[in-house]
């Protein structure tokens, strides 16, 4: 019998939107042979699914999920191909019930293998089902949490009817502040500027090295191309590195709400003495409905190429 990788399951799985068990049974089942285990899965009644995975998924809803006490949280994006489905009462029961499965899961857990509510089927059968009854291809895109303790809260925020929302990790000073309508108000706006301005860290001291290396690489081809003299720019790029981080994190952005209060960190310090403690943002997660994505933009000539 042919060794069955985990590279062959997960291109399986993109071919045909099978789950990873149906995948690897397939593959099994045809000897290693991708070609003939998407035949496998097509004969196996999920045929509607797998001639749809093609299409590409960027409408649906970003949904959010906080625990009673706070200290829970977490964030999903579930697409579909049309706002119309989006906008169902069947595809936003659909969302929930996901959402529901993954709040009793840890951080980084294969929902799709999971039980759906309400009956011995999994999330991924729940889900070709209705790709098959919609004729619309489906996917949980991407999901994460946040897990805290102590003083510790998680705070969500969705936009736009659920087209955009940001998942928010802060820490009080105290437990008494964690309902402060101040701490309050300042997560909300937080979370607030986080879907304006599209920080990429809470602090510069979460940007990957990597990252701040690449921009220093670009900022350096800049002053070369403008002729600027070499012993010049470690100056001139420690500046702007230093600009770059308030564009690229929370805490150094300009409050967007009211400019006149200074930046996010400003706000940050000030409530901190008036809350007797320090008030810390620790991470953000930041989801776009469909970001990322690329829409398929047909080709007639290649088409026509493919079938000759």
């Amino acid at each position: 019998m042919a060794d069955i990788t985990a590279s062959m399951v997960k291109e399986l799985r993109e071919r045909t939107q099978a789950g990873m068990s149906d995948c690897k049974n397939a593959l099994v089942e045809a000897n290693g042979d991708l070609d003939a285990a998407v035949e496998v899965i097509l004969k196996k009644g999920i045929v509607k699914a797998a001639s749809r995975t093609g299409r590409i998924a960027t409408e649906g809803e970003v949904r959010t999920w906080v625990s009673a006490d706070g200290l829970s949280g977490l964030i999903a994006e579930i697409n579909c191909q049309t706002d119309f489905v989006a906008r169902g009462d069947e595809f936003r029961t659909f969302v929930g019930n996901i959402v529901d499965v993954a709040s009793k899961l840890p951080k980084g857990a294969d929902v799709a293998t999971q039980k759906y509510p309400g009956g011995d089927r999994t999330v991924d059968e729940v889900r070709q089902e209705m790709i098959a009854k919609t004729g619309e291809n489906m996917l949980l895109r991407r999901w994460d949490r946040i897990d805290t303790k102590g003083n510790g809260i998680v705070h969500a925020y969705i936009h736009a009817g659920g087209k955009l929302a940001v998942l928010l990790h802060a820490e009080a000073p105290s437990a008494p502040a964690r309902s402060n309508a101040d701490f309050v108000s300042f997560l909300d706006n937080c979370a607030m500027q986080v879907a304006a301005m599209s920080p990429i860290v809470a602090k510069k001291e979460q940007v990957a090295p990597a990252d701040l290396e690449k921009q220093k690489e670009i900022f350096a081809a800049q002053l070369k191309e403008e002729g600027k003299p070499e012993q010049a720019w470690p100056k001139i790029i420690e500046g702007k590195v230093a600009k770059w981080f308030t564009e690229v994190t929370l805490l150094g952005q300009q409050n967007v709400w009211d400019s006149e209060k200074g930046t996010i960190e400003s706000i940050r310090q000030d409530l901190s003495k008036k809350l007797e403690g320090e008030v810390v943002i620790h991470t953000f997660f930041r989801f776009g409905l469909g970001e990322g994505i690329e829409k398929k933009v047909d080709d007639l000539a290649a088409e026509v190429a493919k079938m000759m």
